[in-house]
Protein backbone atom coordinates (compact mmCIF):
# COMPACT_ATOMS: atom_id res chain seq x y z
CA UNK A 1 0.00 0.00 0.00
CA UNK A 2 2.93 2.32 1.06
CA UNK A 3 4.46 1.86 -2.45
CA UNK A 4 1.63 2.34 -4.69
CA UNK A 5 0.69 6.03 -2.59
CA UNK A 6 4.63 6.87 -2.60
CA UNK A 7 4.45 6.37 -6.49
CA UNK A 8 1.45 8.39 -6.73
CA UNK A 9 2.94 11.32 -4.79
CA UNK A 10 6.30 10.75 -6.88
CA UNK A 11 4.32 11.68 -9.75
CA UNK A 12 2.10 14.17 -8.63
CA UNK A 13 4.57 17.33 -8.35
CA UNK A 14 5.76 16.85 -11.98
CA UNK A 15 2.77 16.61 -13.51
CA UNK A 16 1.06 19.22 -11.38
CA UNK A 17 3.33 21.61 -12.91
CA UNK A 18 2.59 20.11 -16.29
CA UNK A 19 -1.28 20.59 -15.58
CA UNK A 20 -0.88 24.43 -14.50
CA UNK A 21 0.90 24.86 -17.80
CA UNK A 22 -0.11 27.75 -20.23
CA UNK A 23 0.89 27.61 -24.00
CA UNK A 24 2.59 31.33 -23.37
CA UNK A 25 5.78 31.50 -22.55
CA UNK A 26 5.70 34.39 -19.75
CA UNK A 27 3.08 32.94 -17.59
CA UNK A 28 4.58 32.10 -14.33
CA UNK A 29 1.79 29.04 -12.91
CA UNK A 30 3.51 25.99 -14.15
CA UNK A 31 7.01 27.36 -15.61
CA UNK A 32 5.56 28.99 -18.23
CA UNK A 33 5.97 25.86 -20.68
CA UNK A 34 3.24 24.11 -23.35
CA UNK A 35 0.67 22.98 -21.57
CA UNK A 36 -0.14 18.89 -22.07
CA UNK A 37 3.62 17.50 -22.35
CA UNK A 38 3.92 13.75 -22.93
CA UNK A 39 2.22 11.74 -20.33
CA UNK A 40 3.75 9.07 -18.89
CA UNK A 41 1.27 5.79 -17.74
CA UNK A 42 0.61 5.74 -14.29
CA UNK A 43 0.50 2.33 -12.30
CA UNK A 44 -2.30 0.28 -12.67
CA UNK A 45 -3.65 -3.22 -12.29
CA UNK A 46 -2.24 -5.19 -15.42
CA UNK A 47 -4.84 -6.37 -17.66
CA UNK A 48 -6.93 -3.14 -17.25
CA UNK A 49 -6.98 -0.33 -19.68
CA UNK A 50 -8.21 2.83 -18.28
CA UNK A 51 -9.95 5.32 -20.32
CA UNK A 52 -10.58 9.21 -18.77
CA UNK A 53 -12.53 11.31 -20.17
CA UNK A 54 -12.48 15.06 -18.89
CA UNK A 55 -13.48 18.62 -19.59
CA UNK A 56 -12.99 21.75 -18.35
CA UNK A 57 -14.76 25.32 -18.93
CA UNK A 58 -12.80 28.16 -17.91
CA UNK A 59 -13.72 31.97 -18.00
CA UNK A 60 -12.18 35.22 -17.19
CA UNK A 61 -12.45 38.55 -16.80
CA UNK A 62 -10.21 42.21 -15.79
CA UNK A 63 -9.50 45.26 -17.56
CA UNK A 64 -5.43 44.94 -18.43
CA UNK A 65 -4.96 43.15 -21.67
CA UNK A 66 -1.30 42.67 -23.04
CA UNK A 67 -2.84 43.10 -26.20
CA UNK A 68 -3.61 46.68 -26.02
CA UNK A 69 -0.67 47.56 -23.81
CA UNK A 70 -1.76 46.68 -19.86
CA UNK A 71 -5.26 48.21 -20.46
CA UNK A 72 -8.51 46.74 -21.72
CA UNK A 73 -10.87 43.79 -21.47
CA UNK A 74 -9.17 40.36 -20.56
CA UNK A 75 -12.31 38.23 -21.41
CA UNK A 76 -11.83 34.91 -21.99
CA UNK A 77 -13.68 31.38 -22.28
CA UNK A 78 -11.94 28.55 -22.99
CA UNK A 79 -13.50 25.02 -23.44
CA UNK A 80 -11.22 21.97 -23.43
CA UNK A 81 -12.12 18.29 -23.86
CA UNK A 82 -9.23 15.64 -23.55
CA UNK A 83 -9.56 11.69 -23.62
CA UNK A 84 -6.93 10.03 -21.78
CA UNK A 85 -5.71 6.36 -22.46
CA UNK A 86 -3.74 4.15 -20.09
CA UNK A 87 -2.96 0.43 -22.10
CA UNK A 88 -1.10 -2.46 -20.88
CA UNK A 89 0.57 -4.06 -23.20
CA UNK A 90 2.23 -6.88 -20.98
CA UNK A 91 2.79 -7.06 -17.46
CA UNK A 92 5.59 -4.03 -17.35
CA UNK A 93 4.59 -2.03 -20.45
CA UNK A 94 2.16 0.16 -20.34
CA UNK A 95 1.37 2.73 -23.39
CA UNK A 96 -0.66 6.10 -22.54
CA UNK A 97 -2.21 9.00 -25.19
CA UNK A 98 -3.67 12.26 -24.58
CA UNK A 99 -5.44 13.75 -27.07
CA UNK A 100 -7.07 16.73 -26.79
CA UNK A 101 -8.50 20.22 -27.96
CA UNK A 102 -8.75 23.43 -26.43
CA UNK A 103 -11.26 25.85 -28.11
CA UNK A 104 -10.99 29.75 -26.84
CA UNK A 105 -12.33 33.01 -27.27
CA UNK A 106 -10.66 36.25 -26.26
CA UNK A 107 -11.76 39.78 -26.66
CA UNK A 108 -8.06 41.04 -25.99
CA UNK A 109 -6.84 38.94 -28.92
CA UNK A 110 -9.95 40.16 -30.79
CA UNK A 111 -7.89 43.51 -30.86
CA UNK A 112 -5.15 42.35 -32.33
CA UNK A 113 -6.68 43.96 -35.48
CA UNK A 114 -8.85 46.24 -33.83
CA UNK A 115 -11.73 44.98 -35.67
CA UNK A 116 -14.34 43.10 -33.44
CA UNK A 117 -15.15 39.75 -34.55
CA UNK A 118 -11.60 39.66 -36.47
CA UNK A 119 -10.19 36.08 -37.20
CA UNK A 120 -8.31 36.36 -33.93
CA UNK A 121 -11.62 36.71 -31.69
CA UNK A 122 -11.10 32.92 -31.21
CA UNK A 123 -9.03 29.79 -32.10
CA UNK A 124 -9.08 25.96 -31.53
CA UNK A 125 -5.67 24.30 -30.21
CA UNK A 126 -5.21 20.71 -31.05
CA UNK A 127 -2.80 18.46 -29.27
CA UNK A 128 -1.73 14.68 -29.08
CA UNK A 129 0.62 13.13 -26.47
CA UNK A 130 1.74 9.71 -26.16
CA UNK A 131 3.96 7.95 -23.36
CA UNK A 132 5.57 4.40 -22.83
CA UNK A 133 6.43 2.97 -19.91
CA UNK A 134 8.24 -0.11 -18.60
CA UNK A 135 8.94 -1.95 -15.37
CA UNK A 136 12.56 -3.65 -15.25
CA UNK A 137 12.71 -7.36 -13.81
CA UNK A 138 13.67 -5.88 -10.77
CA UNK A 139 10.90 -4.45 -9.97
CA UNK A 140 11.58 -1.56 -8.67
CA UNK A 141 12.99 0.64 -11.91
CA UNK A 142 10.92 2.21 -14.51
CA UNK A 143 11.73 3.42 -17.40
CA UNK A 144 9.77 6.07 -19.57
CA UNK A 145 9.57 7.91 -23.06
CA UNK A 146 7.32 10.17 -24.36
CA UNK A 147 6.31 12.56 -27.16
CA UNK A 148 3.69 14.93 -28.22
CA UNK A 149 2.79 17.45 -30.62
CA UNK A 150 0.15 21.04 -30.75
CA UNK A 151 -1.10 23.01 -32.81
CA UNK A 152 -2.96 26.61 -33.11
CA UNK A 153 -2.95 29.21 -35.76
CA UNK A 154 -0.16 30.82 -35.12
CA UNK A 155 1.89 28.40 -32.68
CA UNK A 156 3.19 24.66 -33.65
CA UNK A 157 5.42 22.50 -30.61
CA UNK A 158 6.72 18.81 -30.55
CA UNK A 159 7.97 17.47 -27.46
CA UNK A 160 10.06 14.69 -26.47
CA UNK A 161 10.20 13.46 -22.81
CA UNK A 162 12.17 10.61 -21.15
CA UNK A 163 12.12 9.34 -17.44
CA UNK A 164 13.66 6.42 -14.89
CA UNK A 165 12.28 6.33 -11.73
CA UNK A 166 13.93 4.07 -9.31
CA UNK A 167 12.13 3.05 -5.86
CA UNK A 168 13.86 0.91 -2.95
CA UNK A 169 13.38 -2.13 -1.90
CA UNK A 170 10.93 -1.78 1.07
CA UNK A 171 8.43 0.57 -1.31
CA UNK A 172 9.38 3.52 1.37
CA UNK A 173 11.66 5.78 -0.39
CA UNK A 174 11.74 6.87 -4.72
CA UNK A 175 13.45 9.12 -6.96
CA UNK A 176 12.28 10.61 -10.31
CA UNK A 177 14.50 12.10 -12.75
CA UNK A 178 12.30 13.23 -16.40
CA UNK A 179 13.84 15.52 -18.94
CA UNK A 180 11.97 17.22 -21.32
CA UNK A 181 12.08 19.42 -24.55
CA UNK A 182 9.80 21.80 -26.50
CA UNK A 183 10.64 22.69 -29.96
CA UNK A 184 8.16 25.48 -30.91
CA UNK A 185 7.51 27.52 -33.91
CA UNK A 186 5.74 31.01 -33.68
CA UNK A 187 4.28 32.74 -36.41
CA UNK A 188 5.25 36.52 -35.80
CA UNK A 189 1.54 38.14 -36.01
CA UNK A 190 1.81 41.30 -34.81
CA UNK A 191 -1.03 44.06 -34.42
CA UNK A 192 -2.56 45.65 -37.23
CA UNK A 193 -0.60 48.91 -37.27
CA UNK A 194 2.91 47.78 -37.13
CA UNK A 195 2.49 45.21 -39.67
CA UNK A 196 5.26 46.06 -42.61
CA UNK A 197 3.32 46.55 -45.87
CA UNK A 198 0.24 47.56 -44.05
CA UNK A 199 -2.36 46.09 -42.36
CA UNK A 200 -4.03 43.72 -44.39
CA UNK A 201 -0.26 41.99 -44.80
CA UNK A 202 -0.48 38.27 -44.03
CA UNK A 203 3.27 37.67 -44.17
CA UNK A 204 4.01 37.42 -41.06
CA UNK A 205 7.70 35.22 -40.92
CA UNK A 206 8.03 32.85 -37.80
CA UNK A 207 10.37 32.20 -35.13
CA UNK A 208 11.66 29.55 -32.99
CA UNK A 209 11.63 28.62 -29.77
CA UNK A 210 13.23 25.86 -27.44
CA UNK A 211 12.28 25.04 -24.01
CA UNK A 212 14.68 22.34 -21.81
CA UNK A 213 13.18 21.24 -18.45
CA UNK A 214 14.88 18.92 -15.75
CA UNK A 215 12.14 17.33 -13.25
CA UNK A 216 13.91 15.79 -10.10
CA UNK A 217 11.46 14.31 -7.07
CA UNK A 218 12.42 12.25 -4.22
CA UNK A 219 9.57 10.78 -2.00
CA UNK A 220 9.93 9.13 1.26
CA UNK A 221 7.10 7.84 3.80
CA UNK A 222 8.13 9.61 6.95
CA UNK A 223 5.52 7.24 9.07
CA UNK A 224 2.20 5.85 8.79
CA UNK A 225 0.50 8.46 8.38
CA UNK A 226 2.85 10.86 6.74
CA UNK A 227 4.52 11.55 3.32
CA UNK A 228 6.82 13.98 1.80
CA UNK A 229 8.06 14.78 -1.59
CA UNK A 230 10.36 17.64 -2.40
CA UNK A 231 11.30 18.60 -6.00
CA UNK A 232 13.60 20.57 -8.09
CA UNK A 233 12.23 21.39 -11.67
CA UNK A 234 14.49 23.99 -13.63
CA UNK A 235 14.05 25.21 -17.45
CA UNK A 236 15.88 26.66 -19.75
CA UNK A 237 14.78 28.48 -22.96
CA UNK A 238 15.67 30.18 -25.60
CA UNK A 239 14.85 32.21 -28.85
CA UNK A 240 11.35 33.90 -28.63
CA UNK A 241 10.13 34.32 -25.43
CA UNK A 242 7.83 37.38 -26.11
CA UNK A 243 4.68 37.95 -27.67
CA UNK A 244 5.01 40.13 -30.78
CA UNK A 245 1.19 40.76 -31.05
CA UNK A 246 1.19 42.19 -27.16
CA UNK A 247 1.61 46.17 -27.53
CA UNK A 248 3.59 48.39 -25.42
CA UNK A 249 2.66 52.28 -25.21
CA UNK A 250 5.49 54.78 -24.24
CA UNK A 251 5.29 58.08 -22.34
CA UNK A 252 7.85 59.88 -24.42
CA UNK A 253 7.01 58.09 -27.71
CA UNK A 254 4.58 60.13 -30.06
CA UNK A 255 5.28 60.02 -34.10
CA UNK A 256 4.05 62.26 -36.22
CA UNK A 257 2.40 64.67 -33.91
CA UNK A 258 0.18 61.60 -32.14
CA UNK A 259 -0.22 61.93 -28.31
CA UNK A 260 1.44 58.67 -26.64
CA UNK A 261 -0.98 56.25 -25.79
CA UNK A 262 -3.12 56.71 -29.19
CA UNK A 263 -3.47 54.26 -31.44
CA UNK A 264 -0.02 53.49 -33.49
CA UNK A 265 2.17 55.24 -30.98
CA UNK A 266 3.07 51.03 -29.46
CA UNK A 267 5.66 48.85 -30.26
CA UNK A 268 5.09 44.92 -29.86
CA UNK A 269 6.68 44.12 -26.89
CA UNK A 270 10.38 43.26 -26.61
CA UNK A 271 11.49 40.35 -24.14
CA UNK A 272 15.37 38.71 -23.94
CA UNK A 273 15.81 35.47 -26.02
CA UNK A 274 17.19 33.35 -22.96
CA UNK A 275 15.51 32.74 -19.48
CA UNK A 276 16.43 30.29 -16.99
CA UNK A 277 13.85 29.51 -14.20
CA UNK A 278 14.45 27.87 -10.60
CA UNK A 279 11.26 26.10 -9.08
CA UNK A 280 11.82 23.91 -5.87
CA UNK A 281 8.75 22.58 -3.90
CA UNK A 282 7.72 20.74 -1.09
CA UNK A 283 4.87 18.21 -1.07
CA UNK A 284 3.19 16.74 2.02
CA UNK A 285 0.53 14.31 2.58
CA UNK A 286 -1.11 13.46 6.26
CA UNK A 287 -3.75 11.19 6.59
CA UNK A 288 -4.95 12.58 9.85
CA UNK A 289 -7.26 9.85 10.14
CA UNK A 290 -9.34 6.72 7.77
CA UNK A 291 -12.03 9.85 6.86
CA UNK A 292 -9.84 12.97 6.65
CA UNK A 293 -6.42 13.86 4.65
CA UNK A 294 -4.85 16.94 4.80
CA UNK A 295 -2.46 17.71 1.41
CA UNK A 296 0.03 20.76 1.21
CA UNK A 297 2.27 21.83 -1.44
CA UNK A 298 4.95 24.74 -1.01
CA UNK A 299 7.02 26.19 -4.05
CA UNK A 300 9.93 28.57 -4.78
CA UNK A 301 10.57 30.38 -7.81
CA UNK A 302 12.59 32.88 -9.55
CA UNK A 303 14.35 33.47 -13.04
CA UNK A 304 16.54 35.54 -14.33
CA UNK A 305 13.58 37.85 -15.53
CA UNK A 306 13.84 39.25 -11.54
CA UNK A 307 10.84 37.31 -10.60
CA UNK A 308 10.52 36.13 -7.20
CA UNK A 309 7.48 33.58 -6.70
CA UNK A 310 6.18 32.02 -3.81
CA UNK A 311 2.75 29.11 -3.99
CA UNK A 312 1.32 27.68 -1.11
CA UNK A 313 -1.81 24.89 -1.59
CA UNK A 314 -4.01 22.89 0.86
CA UNK A 315 -6.26 20.43 0.07
CA UNK A 316 -8.18 18.46 2.81
CA UNK A 317 -10.34 15.04 1.24
CA UNK A 318 -12.92 14.25 3.30
CA UNK A 319 -14.08 10.67 2.81
CA UNK A 320 -18.39 11.39 4.06
CA UNK A 321 -18.96 7.72 3.11
CA UNK A 322 -16.74 5.12 2.01
CA UNK A 323 -17.28 5.48 -1.44
CA UNK A 324 -18.40 9.50 -1.53
CA UNK A 325 -15.38 11.97 -1.22
CA UNK A 326 -15.41 16.39 -0.84
CA UNK A 327 -12.28 17.87 -1.20
CA UNK A 328 -12.07 21.42 -0.30
CA UNK A 329 -8.65 23.75 -1.32
CA UNK A 330 -7.16 26.90 -1.70
CA UNK A 331 -4.40 28.32 -3.32
CA UNK A 332 -1.99 31.46 -2.72
CA UNK A 333 0.34 33.05 -5.10
CA UNK A 334 2.43 36.26 -4.77
CA UNK A 335 5.41 36.94 -6.82
CA UNK A 336 7.42 39.96 -7.72
CA UNK A 337 7.34 42.28 -11.06
CA UNK A 338 9.95 41.10 -13.24
CA UNK A 339 12.38 43.63 -14.15
CA UNK A 340 11.04 44.35 -17.74
CA UNK A 341 7.54 45.35 -16.43
CA UNK A 342 6.07 48.87 -16.88
CA UNK A 343 1.92 49.58 -17.00
CA UNK A 344 0.88 51.46 -19.79
CA UNK A 345 2.53 54.63 -20.78
CA UNK A 346 5.21 53.85 -18.18
CA UNK A 347 8.12 52.51 -20.30
CA UNK A 348 10.54 54.71 -21.72
CA UNK A 349 11.72 54.03 -25.94
CA UNK A 350 15.24 54.12 -24.51
CA UNK A 351 14.20 51.05 -21.83
CA UNK A 352 16.05 48.20 -24.39
CA UNK A 353 12.99 45.42 -23.01
CA UNK A 354 9.44 46.16 -22.38
CA UNK A 355 6.16 44.87 -21.29
CA UNK A 356 3.28 45.89 -20.25
CA UNK A 357 1.90 41.69 -19.35
CA UNK A 358 0.84 41.97 -16.15
CA UNK A 359 1.33 37.87 -15.97
CA UNK A 360 4.86 39.28 -15.51
CA UNK A 361 3.47 42.27 -12.81
CA UNK A 362 3.42 41.85 -9.04
CA UNK A 363 0.67 40.95 -7.62
CA UNK A 364 -0.61 38.66 -5.13
CA UNK A 365 -3.66 36.06 -5.97
CA UNK A 366 -6.18 33.27 -4.45
CA UNK A 367 -7.83 30.35 -5.83
CA UNK A 368 -10.61 28.57 -3.86
CA UNK A 369 -13.03 25.68 -4.73
CA UNK A 370 -14.55 22.70 -4.17
CA UNK A 371 -14.36 19.37 -5.67
CA UNK A 372 -15.90 15.89 -5.37
CA UNK A 373 -15.58 12.54 -6.11
CA UNK A 374 -18.15 9.51 -6.50
CA UNK A 375 -16.49 6.19 -6.75
CA UNK A 376 -18.80 3.08 -5.88
CA UNK A 377 -17.24 -0.53 -4.81
CA UNK A 378 -18.51 -1.69 -8.48
CA UNK A 379 -19.06 1.04 -10.01
CA UNK A 380 -21.42 3.26 -11.27
CA UNK A 381 -22.72 0.98 -14.09
CA UNK A 382 -21.44 -1.53 -16.96
CA UNK A 383 -22.10 -1.71 -20.46
CA UNK A 384 -20.58 -3.44 -23.23
CA UNK A 385 -17.98 -1.67 -26.00
CA UNK A 386 -17.24 -3.94 -28.48
CA UNK A 387 -16.86 -6.94 -27.48
CA UNK A 388 -15.51 -5.84 -23.83
CA UNK A 389 -17.36 -4.97 -20.69
CA UNK A 390 -16.74 -1.44 -19.84
CA UNK A 391 -16.99 -0.39 -16.06
CA UNK A 392 -17.90 3.57 -15.59
CA UNK A 393 -15.33 3.48 -12.71
CA UNK A 394 -15.71 6.64 -10.57
CA UNK A 395 -16.80 10.70 -11.22
CA UNK A 396 -15.13 13.56 -10.51
CA UNK A 397 -16.60 17.15 -10.74
CA UNK A 398 -14.30 20.44 -9.27
CA UNK A 399 -14.96 23.76 -9.15
CA UNK A 400 -12.22 26.47 -8.26
CA UNK A 401 -12.89 29.90 -7.72
CA UNK A 402 -9.69 32.54 -8.37
CA UNK A 403 -8.71 36.24 -8.04
CA UNK A 404 -5.55 38.11 -8.75
CA UNK A 405 -4.80 41.40 -7.06
CA UNK A 406 -4.57 43.09 -10.19
CA UNK A 407 -8.68 42.70 -10.43
CA UNK A 408 -8.92 39.53 -12.68
CA UNK A 409 -10.95 36.92 -11.72
CA UNK A 410 -11.68 33.77 -13.59
CA UNK A 411 -14.28 30.56 -12.79
CA UNK A 412 -12.88 27.55 -14.08
CA UNK A 413 -15.47 23.79 -14.40
CA UNK A 414 -13.62 20.56 -14.52
CA UNK A 415 -14.91 16.97 -14.68
CA UNK A 416 -13.29 13.40 -15.11
CA UNK A 417 -15.30 10.70 -16.10
CA UNK A 418 -13.10 7.62 -15.38
CA UNK A 419 -13.43 4.03 -17.31
CA UNK A 420 -12.06 0.85 -16.66
CA UNK A 421 -11.90 -1.88 -19.39
CA UNK A 422 -10.69 -5.42 -17.65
Amino acid sequence: MNKLLLIALALAAPLGVLAQATPTPNRLDGSGIAPNGSQLPTPARYGETEVDILGSYYQQNGSHSAVEGGIGDQHLTDAAPTILLNIPLDSTTRLSANVGIDYYASASSDKIDQVMSSPSASDVRYHADFGLSHTLANKLTTLGAGAGVSKEYDYLSFNLLASWVQASADGNRQFSASGQVFLDQIKLITPAELRVGGTRNHNYGSDNRQSFTLSLVYAQVLSKRLQAAVGFEPVAQRGLLSTPFQRVYFYDYAPGGLAPGTLGTAKAEVLPRLRYKYPASLRLTYYATDLVQLRGFYRFYNDNFGIRAHTFEVEAPLKVTPFFTLYPFYRYHTQTAADYFAPYLAHSVFDEYFTSDYDLSAFSASKVGLGFRYAPLYGLGRFKLGQRITKFKSLDLRYGYYRQSTGLTANVISADLSFVMP
